[in-house]
């Protein structure tokens, strides 16, 4: 009982910070656009997914919900969760088979639709559980990483059933994947070490729009930031902000703090371990625990000790460096802290909710592949979350339109 009232409180303080999603919540439980339907969800299981959790119940909505992360689950939450009738397979600090095991256990529900965090959950439909397949007429993914993943599925025709790209809406990538990302990384990244980040050197891998908002924040703490990048373009990006741009190896003897996030593996490797200075901390803020290589830093390692500090292991090598390893390499933000804050997670979750209502109306006519949000729901998003501030805008006037619609008009 006590762990239900910490999660309902948990809830209750993010819902706060979610008037959009509340406000749909009400709309579908008067509309139940999803009556009937079995959802299958492998999401961060969190106070910020209970509401739409309960958004989508609302709507009509059979629930069965696993974690995409093994140290991301807020078990107070998943207990509260439960309490409110959804099946809830998750549980902090599991082993890989366990979680892999959860997320089976939600697809024991014979998905209608499912939702994904990372793309494991469709991953094993394609792999395990093909025989579910035909049951499932679409779905959503939320991070980047899954995205990556599901593009390249379908490229190689390998994709079952339409699967919406919530991820690449502009409200999802602008605020959810910037300011979401670059606040709550430095959240876990301080409360796993304490560390001032001001005078150090914070070299950030990547820089999509999670790596831009780890550097904008790093800079706004008084870091001096380094920048890695694959991509000519937005390696240039990043020079014309100001920052300093090298390679992962020249970066790797400098810094003080590395942020990977990249969505790739293999981004920190031994090589780069052995460059690096005594005291160094490695955070992950990628969607997967590969962007670090944990298993080569064990084994250079000539001691380690565990939990030094929450959420942080000590790796000493034989010359007598300490580095500093947070949240066994897996996402900092959610691992070492509480994930984004609720306000942020207000929008993304939104057009998700308004996502899975428009494929519910629209899957049949669908083909398999990966579809944008359409735009009308990015717009909708930004447009309640504005009026819930009490912000206004312009709109055109009739000449604006007719001006920006005709070909005609001169200087």
């Amino acid at each position: 009982m006590d762990l239900w009232e910490s999660g309902e409180r948990h809830i209750s303080w993010a819902a706060r910070s979610m008037p959009v999603l509340t406000a749909l919540g009400e709309r579908f439980a008067a509309e139940r656009p999803l009556d009937g339907l079995r959802v299958a969800a492998c999401l961060h299981v969190t106070a910020e997914t209970a509401v739409l959790m309960g958004a989508l119940k609302a709507g009509g909505a059979e629930i069965a919900l696993a974690a995409s992360n093994p140290l991301s689950t807020q078990d107070d939450v998943a207990e509260t969760l439960r309490g409110y009738g959804i099946a809830v397979h998750a549980r902090a600090g599991v082993d890989r088979a366990t979680y892999y095991r959860h997320i089976n256990q939600a697809l024991d529900v014979r998905p209608d639709l499912v939702l994904d965090d990372g793309c494991d959950l469709v991953n094993i439909l394609h792999t395990e559980r093909t025989d579910l397949l035909d049951g499932v007429s679409g779905g959503c993914e939320e991070t980047t990483t899954g995205i990556i993943r599901l593009r390249q599925m379908a490229a190689e025709r390998a994709l079952r059933f339409p699967m919406v790209a919530v991820n690449d809406t502009r409200t999802k990538r602008m605020f959810d994947n910037r300011y979401g990302t670059g606040q709550s990384t430095f959240d876990g990244i301080m409360r796993a070490t304490n560390t001032m980040l001001a005078g150090r050197t914070v070299v950030v891998a990547g820089f999509g729009y999670c790596g831009r908002g780890v550097a904008e924040r790093a800079k706004g703490l008084g870091a001096r930031v380094i920048v890695t990048e694959i991509d000519a373009v937005k390696a240039l990006d990043a020079t014309l902000h100001g920052y300093e741009v090298r390679p992962m190896a020249e970066a790797a003897p400098a810094g003080d703090v590395f942020i990977t996030v990249t969505g790739n593996r293999d981004v920190i490797t031994t090589s780069h371990v052995a460059a690096m200075k005594d005291g160094a901390i490695l955070a992950n803020a990628g969607h997967f625990d590969v962007e670090i290589d944990v298993r080569a830093l064990e084994e250079l390692a000539s001691e380690v000790h565990r939990g030094i500090r929450p959420n942080t292991d000590e790796y000493v090598m034989p010359d007598g460096r300490r580095l500093l390893l947070l949240a066994e390499g897996r996402v900092v933000n959610l691992t070492a802290a509480e994930g984004h804050p609720a306000a942020v997670m207000d929008m993304s979750f939104s057009a998700q909710a308004l996502a899975v209502a428009w494929l519910a109306r629209e899957r049949a006519g669908l083909e398999p592949g990966v579809y944008d949000v359409p735009a009308e729901i990015d717009h909708e998003v930004a447009r309640l979350k504005l009026a819930a501030a009490g912000i206004g805008i312009d709109a055109l006037t009739g000449d604006q339109e007719a001006y920006l619609h005709s070909w005609r008009s001169g200087s």
